[in-house]
């Protein structure tokens, strides 16, 4: 076969296997794969951090940049002051009107006689009626008695308090409990609680004891593998001293005066704290509520937390370790001039961390009960302005300067003090 015949014969196959092929020739296929691929890239939007192009984004928001000027910023310090100072005194004045009884009957149980009433020592006391001397006020007298329907020995001490309300005061009447150095802020304190539980749900060991921030650990259940009701630190620390119902009236000197627990805490508590669905037999009492209730819990004592206002308002724990709660009050009666007394049953133990409680009775202001804080602070925020502001009219005045003055320029100086020199 000759040359020619061989390479006809060879071109013949090529063209033969190219047509098998779709889309035509191996060379057709790859051009116009590579003409594809470079007009995908040429279609593809080329990356870039570059914020968009926008006012917010390139920070072209309208401003306005003020200039502090003698005739602008003195007479700005004049208005504060003239609104804050007469503000701070009339909260101030608010406060003062507040009246109060507060006394610290810690070392009742120490100090305290079985036999006789004693005056309380004068540094227990905190008392203020408006239009009457501290010193025009017969001393409040404590004594030590003993109530033998308590079960448990421990539990009898009552502390009789009697003071003198020296004229009519109008509601509402209101009486608090006050604890100090009683620090309830600590982490684990603060979370060691079930909201579940006090949902009214029937919550299990697992729920309550490893739930994701706020749980009841370390006081889940007992050794038993019995659940807590109500778990955690905060309910097992339920301030628990007693009351009574009331101001009772000493020697006829008045009428007994009524007080009650009910409203006592948030009205959107209702919606929190609910009657459980707990079976008696399935739970029981915290460790320090043992004494409450001695033989566990049965189907008539079973605590309802939708109607236990004392313990609702204990389970917000205060911030600070000095606080106030509310315990009993009265919005309707006035309070009439007299001598009364309050039975409190001594069962809160603060002197093993050397703490302190107290029994307030107060009235209270348009900013709530009696805190100077808010009045003076405001005082001295309105006089400080009012200083500025005159000493920055003083020197305004004396010694004048011109607004946007060049000369002031750090570069001006600069070249000033240059010249100088030479």
């Amino acid at each position: 076969m000759s040359l020619q015949q061989h390479a006809a014969r060879e071109r013949q196959q090529v063209e033969d296997t190219s047509s098998d092929i779709p889309g035509g020739t191996v060379e057709e296929q790859d051009y116009e794969s590579d003409s594809s691929d470079e007009s995908s890239i040429l279609e593809e939007k080329p990356k870039s951090r570059k914020p968009g192009d926008n006012a917010f984004r390139q920070q072209r928001l309208r401003a306005y940049n003020p200039v502090f000027t003698a005739r602008t910023v003195i007479p700005t310090l004049f208005i504060i002051a003239i609104i804050f100072v007469p503000l701070g005194v009339a909260m101030w004045y608010g406060a003062n009107r507040v009246q109060e009884v507060m006394i610290d009957y810690t070392q009742c149980e120490n100090l305290a006689s079985r036999d006789y009433y004693s005056e309380i020592p004068k540094k227990y006391l905190k008392i203020h009626f408006n239009g009457v001397k501290t010193s025009d006020i017969a001393r409040p007298q404590w004594k030590l008695d003993t109530n033998n329907t308590e079960q448990f020995e421990d539990e009898r001490n009552v502390c009789r308090i009697q003071f003198e309300i020296p004229h009519d005061i109008k509601p509402p009447i209101l009486f608090f409990y006050r604890l100090k150095k009683f620090y309830a802020n600590h982490r684990r304190y603060v979370k060691s609680f079930s909201e579940d539980q006090l949902n009214g749900k029937a919550a299990d060991y697992d729920t309550i004891n490893n739930n994701i921030g706020q749980n009841c650990q370390p006081m889940s259940r007992n050794s038993q593998g019995q659940i807590y009701y109500p778990c955690g630190l905060i309910a097992n620390s339920l301030f628990n001293d007693t009351y009574g119902s009331g101001l009772q009236a000493v020697n006829g000197s008045s009428t007994d005066f009524s007080l009650t627990n009910k409203g006592i805490a948030w009205s959107t508590e209702k919606n929190r704290f609910k009657k459980t669905k707990y079976n008696y037999t399935q739970v029981v009492p915290p460790p320090n509520w043992f004494k409450r209730y001695p033989n566990g819990y049965n189907e008539t004592n079973m605590p309802d937390l939708s109607t236990w206002y004392e313990l609702q308002n204990w389970m917000k724990p205060a911030a600070l370790p000095d606080f106030v709660k509310l315990a009993l009050k009265n919005k309707e009666d006035t309070l009439k001039k007299g001598k009364y007394e309050v039975a409190v049953g001594l069962h809160f133990p603060v002197i093993p961390y050397r703490g302190s409680k107290y029994l307030y009775l107060s009235t209270r202001s348009v900013i709530g009960g009696k805190n100077y804080f808010l009045g003076i602070s405001w005082i001295v925020a309105g006089g400080l302005c009012l200083l500025l502001a005159s000493a920055l009219l003083i020197v305004n005045l004396v010694k004048p300067r011109k607004n946007g003055d060049p000369k002031y320029l750090s570069w001006n100086k600069v070249e000033d003090e240059h010249n100088t020199e030479k």
